[in-house]
């Protein structure tokens, strides 16, 4: 007969449940809930502490989550993945699967997710993720597929990868060496791999199809339409406009994006013509067509005195006032960039969103006029200037020019940091920290800014699932349960101790942690087979996988945070999405164990 839990084996299980169920309730904000754990943790434990341990030590269990290596990871990740976004260092990818979306958005996301789920198979899936979900996020901006709806299927499948070899996650890795450490045989690479693509076959369509449906799209809502801003594109020498004619180049263009002149014939060096698109659209005409909004001299002067400063090219949107100097005056007779050292990319006429055929507009200079909108390019403290001094009214949702001329740099230490971590030579915890520091020193990322790369929500609700895994490791919960496991298993068939088995470890690496389900779910299974007297490959595999079916929390694996704040995904989200994943993966899994070793 199994003895009751301990007072805090018991306390850690409720409170377990109880944070659990304030996180899918989604009443108070996942901030708070965490918070609250952890400051419970820390004031039980002090005034109540564990057999064994002193006051103190349990203040340092429930505040330790705050300096473990595994927060310390997925905000270098977070770094690193920032850093990719600022260089523009992944625009090359993202277009290549922009125009896969364009195609068909289905096929768009299933080749991603093929994508995730091979490098998965032989590299760490969590830089694979580090790598993609800036990816994704920029094709959401650009009007493929929401990020939230995304983001969850790509990470489902980055796991799924990681399942099908031994070294695709460290807790294959770490479930192995305690299987072997205990008297098993060693296994292959690719051991198990032929059973986790046959479960993936049945997985995928799931993933695919259903889960992208389940979300909603949790892009932030616009206040209002966006602008069209008309302006001059130049041709400069060297750009590929040169010797084409109009046709040629139309289907190159953004949907958002259209001339509105057309020359004679071919384009020519140092012509001038009226176009107009939104921000994004005129950004990607000027990239395709190799053209120029404003005059080269400004730019130059623009991106000299930046590099000087070491500072940012920002891009804002300014509208004009009632008391600006500007008033009835072209940008030509305004001296704006001589005075100020900013250029204006366009301009949007708030009562003619769409149409752009006045004849002051198409055939002279737009005189400007209250209310019009500029789009600025400058430096921060050049746009305050030219904004205070000439009564302009600063926009939110200043953009930050990418720094291109670093963006190799970026992809370079990303490429090395991921490679060390993926053949073994250094941790993920050591790579992505060197990454990190790496950015910061080169300039690829200011230390000024990283707060815009950090999320304060996934900071503390990692710090607070890394308190609550270890009060049930230590306070003997786990341990409890795995007792009260293997007592009843003995009533069941071997297909039956083996989902029983690969359950319990699946819940268990949902509210602690994959290296807790691990530690404790190893040894109860090894110790059950030889109990049991049923052999001990199939039961060790049952835990392996129950480990990586992580797909029903937020705190269950780092990826799993990683994409939380880009996706702006609630709990709940994990939970709707996650059980049914992990139910197929359970029940298929299971079946192809007890056929494979034929129990």
């Amino acid at each position: 007969m199994i003895e009751a839990p301990s007072p805090h084996a018991f306390a850690a299980m409720a409170l377990t449940v109880i944070v659990f169920y304030m996180f899918v309730r989604n009443r108070i904000s996942i901030e708070i809930v965490s918070l609250l754990a952890i400051a419970i943790i820390a004031v039980g434990l002090y005034f109540y502490p564990m057999p064994h341990t002193q006051q103190t030590d349990g203040l340092a269990l429930a505040f330790s989550g705050f300096g473990h290596y595994a927060l310390i990871t997925i905000c270098a990740l977070m770094v690193m993945g920032r850093g990719l976004v600022v260089t523009g260092a992944l625009e090359p990818a993202a277009r290549f699967l922009g125009r896969i979306f364009k195609i068909n958005l289905q096929l768009g996301l299933l080749l991603s997710l093929l994508i995730a789920f091979a490098l998965s198979m032989g590299v760490n899936n969590t830089p694979v993720l580090v790598l993609l979900i800036p990816i994704f996020v920029t094709l959401a901006a650009k009007g493929a597929m929401p990020a939230s709806k995304t983001l969850m299927p790509l990470n489902a499948s980055s796991l799924l990868g990681g399942l099908a070899t031994t070294i695709g996650t460290s807790t294959n890795i770490l479930v192995v060496a305690i299987a072997i450490d205990l008297g098993m045989q060693p296994m292959g690479v690719f051991h198990f791999t032929p059973i986790v693509l046959l479960a993936s076959l049945v997985a995928l369509p799931y993933i695919w199809l259903v889960m992208p449906r389940m979300m909603k799209d949790n892009t932030p809502t616009k206040a209002e339409e966006e602008r069209w801003f008309v302006t001059r594109l130049r041709v400069p020498p060297g750009s590929n406009l040169i010797g084409k004619h109009f046709d040629e180049v139309v289907g190159m263009l953004p949907e958002d994006f259209r001339f509105e002149e057309r020359p004679d014939g071919p384009f020519a060096a140092g012509q001038k013509l009226k176009v107009a698109g939104t921000h994004d659209a005129l950004e990607d005409a000027v990239r395709v067509l190799q053209g120029q909004i404003a005059p080269g001299w400004v730019v130059d002067s623009v991106q000299r005195e930046a590099q000087e400063h070491g500072a940012d090219i920002n891009v804002v949107e300014m509208v004009v006032t009632a008391d600006s100097r500007l008033i009835g005056r072209t940008l030509a007779t305004s001296g704006i960039a001589d005075r100020y050292g900013v250029g204006v990319l366009g301009i949007h006429t708030p009562d003619r969103p769409l149409r752009y055929d006045d004849p002051e507009l198409l055939h002279g200079e737009k005189r400007l006029a209250e209310g019009d909108v500029l789009l600025v390019m400058g430096l921060a403290h050049t746009l305050n200037d030219f904004a205070q001094s000439d009564s302009l009214l600063q926009l939110e949702g200043a953009r930050e020019v990418p720094r291109r001329s670093k963006a190799l740099l970026a992809a370079t230490i990303m490429g090395v940091s991921v490679g060390f971590a993926s053949v073994g030579l250094v941790p993920i915890a050591i790579a992505s920290l060197g990454g990190a520091i790496l950015m910061f020193l080169t300039g690829c990322v200011k230390f000024d800014r990283v707060g815009r790369a950090l999320s304060a929500q996934v900071i503390v609700l990692v710090a607070a699932s890394i308190a609550i895994g270890r009060f049930v490791l230590d306070s003997g919960a786990a341990g409890w349960l795995g007792e009260s496991l293997a007592l009843g298993l003995q009533y069941l068939p071997p297909a039956g101790v083996l989902m029983a088995i690969m359950i319990f470890v699946t819940i268990l690496t949902n509210f602690a942690s994959n290296a807790t389900a691990a530690t404790v779910g190893t040894p109860i299974a090894f110790a059950i087979a030889t109990e049991l007297g049923l052999p001990q490959e199939p039961l060790i595999l049952a835990v392996l996988f129950g480990c990586n079916l992580c797909y029903a929390t937020p705190i269950a694996y780092q990826t799993n945070m990683l994409i939380m704040a880009e996706g702006n995904y609630q709990f709940g989200d994990y939970v709707k999405t996650g059980v049914p994943l992990v139910l197929i993966m359970v029940t298929t899994l299971s079946f192809l164990l007890v056929t494979t070793y034929d129990m």
